[in-house]
């Protein structure tokens, strides 16, 4: 799967997120039902629709955990609704996330209705809010999906003491502090805590109540999907160290949550 066939550069078509200067292009990433991933060529992950983008030094995405996975960082981006292709909140989406080799995510952006087997009541009511999850899945934050509206976050990582902090804002309000300093449980110091930096649609299936008990536990590949083309905008994605403070936008900063 080629994901340059999935995203589109917009240009001056829509405005970024009015938090940062100078003005940059969003990114609109996309999937549909050809939107499978085949690990090394086999094996295609058919439970799952995805497209997403993985941040790189020079072309090599692993080359960069030296310098974001270390001390203490700062994860940023803002995501905006696409009203043209929405996402059908009665699946489970995963939009940001950091990914370490076991698969885990140091921390992640959710939406929609979590997978569950079976199938309960969907969409849930809280459906339509973003979700910040740590490495066990504890909520750490969420707030309304809201159309037309950017919504800026930052996820504070201490890759030491494990620890993380949320910051968010909409549009163009500077971002502000919205957890304390959270314990990342059951996340590992080290290269093994460490991971890619990943930003899309990755649009979990629902529960089929005609496959085996094994087949619906396989979420990677089995399951649910109705290969509707959905999407999802991005801008001002970028990874920073809190010397010097953090960027909040309109050229301020401010301090590291503690």
């Amino acid at each position: 799967m080629d994901a340059s066939h999935y995203t589109q550069l917009l240009g001056h078509t829509l405005n970024a997120t009015p938090l940062w200067s100078p003005i940059e292009q969003p990114i609109t990433i996309s999937i549909d039902n050809t939107s499978i991933f085949a690990p090394g060529g086999s094996n295609p992950q058919n439970g799952f629709r995805r497209t997403e983008l993985i941040a790189q030094k020079h072309g090599n995405h692993t080359a960069l955990n030296a310098i974001a996975d270390v001390g203490t960082t700062v994860f940023h981006v803002s995501i905006l609704e696409d009203l043209a292709k929405p996402l059908n909140m009665s699946h489970e989406y995963q939009i940001v996330w950091i990914e370490p080799n076991d698969g885990t995510h140091v921390f992640e952006i959710q939406l929609g209705s979590p997978f569950t087997i079976p199938t309960g009541t969907v969409p849930v009511s809280n459906a339509r809010s973003l979700k910040i999850r740590n490495h066990a899945l504890d909520l750490l934050f969420e707030t309304p999906f809201t159309s037309h509206d950017w919504h800026n976050f930052a996820v504070q990582i201490d890759w030491t003491n494990l620890n993380l902090g949320v910051f968010y804002s909409t549009n163009g309000q500077p971002l502000k502090a919205v957890t304390g300093l959270v314990k990342n449980s059951g996340a590992s110091r080290g290269a093994a805590g460490q991971g890619d930096y990943h930003f899309g649609v990755l649009k979990l299936p629902l529960a089929n109540s005609h496959e085996t008990a094994a087949q619906q536990g396989d979420v990677v590949h089995f399951g649910i999907q109705e290969g509707d083309t959905e999407a999802l905008t991005y801008s001002g994605v970028f990874i920073e160290s809190i010397t010097g403070g953090i960027s909040a936008g309109g050229g301020k900063t401010i301090a590291p949550i503690s």
